[in-house]
């Protein structure tokens, strides 16, 4: 474009939208800025959606991004329940749900993903919820009143930190996952087993290596699910925990690139250079994802990697570009067990546990070099692998494995 960039308009107002916002103000942007989401309530934080929130040790004002008045005073202008439903790429504008229209100099695409669906006949009785939204966890908080028999599907981590807020209340809880073991695309299998463990101990009951076929119910509600090997378990509730999928259909119309996510450069570019996208719904180079499957692209779901990219894109569009280069790293609160990962492993890739009192880290290499370390109770390792992973020095499979060498003093060398 010529001339000033003076109008930025942001599709979708969870994390990433919302730290590109802010990160735009705190880096000095005079012009307008306007922040599109689909929910009603004030951008908010999602994790603990599934924990604290759901634990009742959360309320809905802690989990606000920012305040009310913060909008006000940094002059965003925040358009709650109003999606943009169609871009005007020649035009340079953009339509809205309500049926407004907004101009920009540049978009930002920061759409997020939706659950994915179990399409199975009863998906759609009552008593069947997913957990995504603030709404979702509000239904679920209510839902669990009075209730004993749950069935979660999917051994995700939404799946296991709602089965361990309801372990904790004394509820009947079965996991059923068509993997053999939890959180089998995110981890290793040791730290799986241990997860396993974990929630056994807790009163979980797992089903692996079989799916659903069916949730069956009487007058609008559910009562049992079918799983593939012919079992009815009983069930007052439901929980589908299947994964997400990236909200690219908006950016696809618009003749933008996507598969299984708006393709972007390593400066968060889309191939039109008046659209950028971030977050969940973005594919992206990255180094980290070097010798996996899918090549050196990534899509990843994490709140580090959506305020990262926040902060990488506001940079480069008031002039301070540079590519995107941070370190993925994920957690997961899971009754009292806390699970940090740094990197990104790949299925093939060796393992070498290390064990220190009641924590443990398994460390994963890839052709001898550190991909990732997944660290259970062991927040000074996370810590530790972050700043080795940032910097490519080199840790052999050896030192990981010996609990006395000195990670930290390698780290911060």
């Amino acid at each position: 474009m010529s001339g000033p960039m003076e109008t930025i308009v942001i599709a979708g107002a969870g994390q990433a939208g919302f730290q590109a916002a802010a990160s735009l103000r705190e880096a000095g942007f005079p012009g307008s800025l306007t922040l599109v989401g689909e929910e009603a309530a004030l951008p908010y934080q999602r994790p603990p959606l599934s924990k604290a929130y759901l634990a009742g040790k959360a309320d809905a004002r802690g989990l606000l991004l920012r305040q009310e008045s913060y909008f006000a005073e940094h002059r965003i202008d925040h358009r709650p329940g109003t999606r943009v439903v169609a871009i005007d790429r020649a035009g340079r504008s953009v339509r809205l749900s309500d049926g407004g229209r907004l101009a920009y100099d540049h978009l930002i695409l920061a759409t997020g993903t939706r659950n994915r669906a179990l399409p199975v006949p009863g998906a759609d009785l009552g008593g069947v919820h997913q957990l995504r939204s603030l709404d979702d966890a509000d239904a679920l908080r209510a839902a669990i009143e009075g209730i004993r028999r749950i069935v979660v599907v999917g051994a995700g981590f939404i799946g296991l930190e709602f089965a361990a807020v309801c372990a904790a209340r004394g509820l009947s809880v079965t996991v059923i996952e068509a993997a053999e073991r939890v959180m089998a695309r995110a981890v290793s299998p040791e730290t799986s087993e241990a997860f396993r463990a974990f929630h056994e101990e807790a009163g979980v009951t797992f089903l692996f290596g079989t799916g659903v076929t069916a949730i069956e119910g009487g007058a609008g509600r559910v009562a049992a699910v079918r799983t593939a090997d012919g079992q009815s378990l009983p069930a007052d509730l439901v929980l589908i925990g299947i994964g997400v999928v990236p909200n690219q259909e908006l950016a696809a119309e618009a003749g933008l690139a996507v598969r299984d996510g708006i393709e972007v450069d390593a400066f968060l570019a889309t191939h039109d250079p008046a659209v950028s996208a971030l977050g969940d719904c973005v594919r992206f180079p990255s180094r980290f994802a070097a010798g996996m499957p899918g090549g050196d692209r990534v899509r990843i779901e994490s709140v580090q990697n959506a305020v990262d990219q926040g902060r990488c894109l506001a940079a480069r569009l008031i002039g301070r570009p540079a590519a995107y280069d941070a370190v993925p790293w994920f957690w997961s609160d899971q009754g009292p067990r806390k699970l940090q990962i740094a990197g990104l492993a790949a299925p093939g890739d060796a393992s070498v546990l290390r064990r220190v009192g009641t924590g443990f880290s398994v460390f994963r290499f890839r052709d001898r070099a550190l991909s990732a370390v997944e660290s259970v109770d062991r927040p000074a390792d996370h810590m530790a692998a972050r700043r080795l992973l940032a910097s490519a020095k080199p840790l052999t499979p050896e030192q990981a494995a010996d609990p006395d060498f000195d990670l930290k003093a390698l780290a911060t060398a």
